[in-house]
């Protein structure tokens, strides 16, 4: 029963109708698993099926959040029926989700043909525009998109950076300079400023709107870069030194910072951190799509990511920030495709291929995902995020002696100032246990606690290993009581006081306990099987038979399933224990 204390350790202002983010994760398209996405469906598949078919068929991709197979089906849908204005919006939706651009941009002009005030697709085509440095009219189309707060921003940001384009860099400023609005506007609009300000090369003014901003916010990273790179080549290598270094006691070891200090202080002057209209566009749908990506506008962040992905297709931010969207809404084969584009030569390149690796794992591509790490480990060895990626995925897979040599090898990376040191002995100690080296584990366990006195999972673990072995009854329900006060609502837990009580004899509590932890984690098959076996010694039989059967029905682990199936047949074996013995002695009136 161990196993089961194992596996537990482990709308914005614009609406976007039918945006295939925007439902509940569902099951793939029937008979397509994800992994297949890029194969399904094919030109062949498509042209079979008639137009509610490709509706029916869009509709469920849509609401599983699968793009590409989202805007193949309304696409192939519209090709059959091509005056379908909402099939029409519904696969210029799902283009824009997915990323094509291309084809984005040939449904929003057919969009504006029947709908001239369609705010999205007057962005697109307002990006196109900027992008092949049509200035005007990318100015025409974004200053039509407007609609609230936060697209209000981007146009003015966006509609600047076409002026700047076109040569009206004090027109592109006094553009932004003039917008009004929230409180978190001024740090955007300076930073923007400063942009072009050192485009135009009036250093001195980007100076003081890269200042201004960083006083706004000294801990927003894209504002403390540009200033820093400002700092490299308008003053010296220790201003812009003394700005990394401030920026890195608040969030230590950024890739960006790492190495923006090294370059500083091998006396170089960094680049700016745009060098077009182009680029500063993305930067500004970066920026916002990232941060509605923290604050649940998923739907609005994604065609912001994509957007400024079209316009500078290696950004690696904007990259990062768009795989752990596609994880957030759990689609880890998406997020995958993403983080495989990050650039070999971008300072976060270590970061994606840690990100790629948890993401392959997830889809049982746990293989690669294993090498990948080993290859980021093998480039600095006590990389701590790079090895608990590592050990975690080892441990998912039960591989229990690599994960302890792995954990280890974190433990001996360890300077003593991490914050959750305890985990890595709290992990090295699960994958001993379950490699059966109790002695060892038993030990990490209790150095575990030292570090963290009250950790509930760590008392839970530990109290349960002992109640299991009949040892250290008293401390071992002392532990778990402990834990169980401080996370009364977590089934896992409160299973284990509940086990705990069945293995001291005590079924009448081990019953109501286990029955609360039923009501708090209803579809674990553990819990079911422990409270089957509760029923039993208390004779409620054919209730521990239902609860057997539903454990069996709810796939526990292949070591657990004859057990249970020989219980289904056979039910428990009479209690020999000693709390049992004692127990009946006192019924037959023979005890103390």
């Amino acid at each position: 029963m161990l196993l089961h204390r194992f596996r537990r350790s482990m709308a914005v202002a614009l609406t976007v109708a039918a945006l295939p983010l925007a439902g509940p994760a569902m099951a793939q398209t029937p008979d397509h698993p994800a992994d297949n996405a890029a194969q399904f469906p094919s030109s062949q598949d498509l042209r079979s099926m008639t137009t509610a078919g490709s509706y029916l068929a869009a509709r469920h991709a849509s609401i599983e959040r699968d793009a590409a197979a989202a805007a193949a089906f309304y696409r192939s849908a519209l090709r059959t029926d091509p005056k379908n204005n909402e099939l029409l919006d519904r696969a210029f939706i799902a283009s824009l989700a997915e990323g094509n651009i291309e084809e984005s941009v040939k449904l929003a002009d057919r969009i504006l043909k029947v709908d001239k005030t369609n705010r999205v697709a007057r962005l697109v085509l307002g990006v196109r525009d900027l992008k092949t440095k049509k200035y005007a009219s990318a100015v025409q189309n974004i200053n039509l998109s407007v609609r609230g707060p936060i697209t209000d921003l981007v146009a003015t940001l966006l509609s600047s950076w076409a002026m700047q384009g076109a040569g009206d860099n004090k027109g592109a400023v006094a553009n932004i300079d003039k917008l009004a609005g929230p409180e978190w506007y001024p740090i955007f609009k300076d930073l923007h400023s400063g942009m072009m300000l050192e485009l135009a090369n009036k250093q001195k003014d980007a100076g003081a709107r890269f200042e201004r901003a960083y006083k706004l916010d000294d801990s927003a990273l894209r504002v403390m870069d540009a200033y820093a790179r400002w700092l490299s080549r308008n003053k010296d290598e220790a201003a812009a030194a003394a700005v990394y270094e401030n920026f890195d006691k608040k969030l230590s070891r950024h890739p960006l910072v790492v190495d923006g200090l090294r370059e500083v202080r091998a006396g170089k002057k960094l680049s700016p951190l745009v060098d077009s209209p182009q680029a500063g566009a993305a930067e500004a749908l970066y920026g916002i799509g990232a941060s509605l990506t923290r604050r649940g506008g998923e739907d609005l962040a994604l065609v912001y990511l994509q957007l400024a992905l079209y316009l500078q297709p290696d950004h690696a931010l904007a990259l990062l920030a768009l795989g752990d969207l596609y994880e957030s809404v759990k689609k880890p084969a998406m997020a995958v495709k993403v983080y495989e584009r990050v650039p070999a030569s971008s300072p976060l390149k270590r970061n994606a291929q840690i990100q790629l690796a948890t993401d392959l794992d997830a889809t049982d591509r746990s293989e690669e995902a294993i090498k990948i790490l080993k290859s980021v480990i093998a480039e600095d060895g006590k990389d701590l995020e790079a090895i608990m990626a590592l050990g975690n995925i080892e441990r998912g897979r039960k591989k229990f002696a690599d994960c302890a040599v792995t954990y280890s090898q974190g433990i001996d990376a360890l300077t003593g100032a991490e914050k959750n040191s305890w985990v890595y002995y709290y992990f090295r100690g699960i994958c001993e246990e379950r490699s059966k080296q109790w002695a060892k584990a038993e030990v990490d366990m209790k150095k575990a606690l030292s570090l963290q006195p009250e950790q509930p999972h760590v008392l839970n673990y530990l109290g349960y290993s002992w109640i299991d072995q009949g040892i250290n009854l008293d401390e071992a329900m002392k532990m778990i009581r402990r834990a169980v006060d401080q996370r009364p609502d977590d089934g896992y837990i409160v299973d284990s006081l509940g086990w705990a009580y069945y293995r001291i004899g005590n079924y009448e509590e081990a019953v109501k306990t286990l029955e609360r932890a039923i009501d708090l984690k209803p579809e674990d098959p553990t819990i079911n099987d422990h409270l089957g076996d509760a029923y039993w010694r208390v004779g409620r039989t054919l209730e521990a038979r239902f609860q057997w059967a539903h454990a069996r029905d709810l796939k526990p682990d292949p070591d657990e399933l004859p057990k249970i199936e020989a219980k289904l047949a056979n039910g428990l074996p009479d209690d020999t224990s000693s709390a049992a013995a004692a127990e009946k002695k006192k019924e037959d009136g023979k005890g103390g």
